[in-house]
């Protein structure tokens, strides 16, 4: 009886695709602006309920981030332009330990922290709709 071994893909080629994904998909969003009607689909949470979800705008601000505009960018979802340096590090982080075995610091929450995250997401969907002064500048 033999057993058959099947080939395991080189360590480097879960991080490479995700990074091929991850810039196809940035060149899309640089060539098409996602700010003009008809391009990309309306978020369907806004489309069902006419409400802005926490993740409305992240499309035009990662446009803005990749055309240079920061600042607009930031007034698009502050809330995601705060957890885009953490994503982009845990990215940083699994593929550093990938490929080169290379173990980068984690980044260490206390368990109140954590928890505390989705209640900061749930706040925020529900302030960027609120149609009061300073609120509305949350709105995308």
């Amino acid at each position: 009886m033999t057993t058959r071994q099947t080939a395991r893909p080189a360590p480097w080629v879960a991080p490479a695709v995700m990074a091929a994904a991850a810039g196809g998909a940035a060149g899309l969003l640089v060539a098409v602006d996602p700010g003009v009607p008809g391009h990309y689909p309306t978020c369907p949470f806004l489309a069902v309920t006419g409400l802005y979800c926490p993740g409305c705008g992240t499309l035009r601000l990662v446009h803005q981030l990749l055309t240079g505009h920061p600042g607009a960018a930031l007034g698009l979802n502050p809330l995601f332009m705060a957890i885009l340096p953490f994503l982009l590090y845990a990215y940083l982080r699994w593929t550093a330990e990938r490929v080169a075995g290379v173990r980068l610091p984690a980044i260490k929450a206390p368990p109140w922290a954590v928890r505390l995250v989705p209640v900061l997401v749930i706040a925020f969907g529900v302030a960027r709709n609120i149609p009061l002064d300073p609120f509305t500048a949350l709105a995308p």
